[in-house]
């Protein structure tokens, strides 16, 4: 039978709710821009962008049959994929502990939220900022606090030397700067 002639249902997968599940005893630490930020990304889309795609289905659907109307059908999926994004958030955010690397007494050692450059075995000079789960970002050198890397530098100080595994084996880095 054509899938034109079928109800339109959602998935199991649509309908998934289960949020990536954290490390076996795992806190969800995050710091407060992190914090903003996901509370941000949830007020977006729940005030602009799901009225707006709401708007768009139902105008979608006032114009008759629904199963070749590209809008409509468009429109439900990104629907869908908003409430579970949405979902998600709400979730995280629930869950989250907030971690201010402001109010941190030791100086001396690296610890959430702290932004450390360090030297690797080739001779690179990298920096990295230790972060939350949920905030990690790539191209802001923002690393997890559960990555291989940061638990290495975690606890250590500067001129430290610290061992991390690696998919090439162990790696020796050492610790040339702590910024907080």
């Amino acid at each position: 039978m054509s899938k034109a002639f079928t109800k339109e249902t959602e998935t199991d997968a649509d309908v998934e709710d289960d949020i990536p599940a954290l490390p076996a005893g795992v806190k969800n630490y995050i710091t407060p821009d992190g914090l903003r930020r996901l509370e941000a990304d949830f007020a977006e889309l729940q005030k602009v962008e799901r009225p707006k795609i709401v708007e768009t289905v139902a105008w979608a659907a006032g114009n008759g049959d629904r199963s070749e109307n590209g809008d409509y059908i468009y429109g439900k999926r990104r629907l869908r994929e908003i409430d579970r994004r949405l979902r998600f958030l709400r979730k995280r955010m629930e869950i989250a502990e907030v971690v201010d690397p402001a109010r941190q007494k030791n100086h001396e050692r690296v610890f959430f939220g702290a932004t450390v450059t360090y030297l690797n075995e080739r001779d690179e000079e990298k920096t990295v900022r230790i972060v939350g789960i949920d905030e990690a970002r790539s191209e802001f050198h923002e690393i997890s606090w559960i990555s291989p890397v940061a638990k290495a530098l975690l606890k250590a100080g500067e001129g430290d030397s610290v061992e991390v595994r690696t998919p090439k084996g162990i790696e020796r880095l050492e610790i040339l700067k702590i910024l907080y």
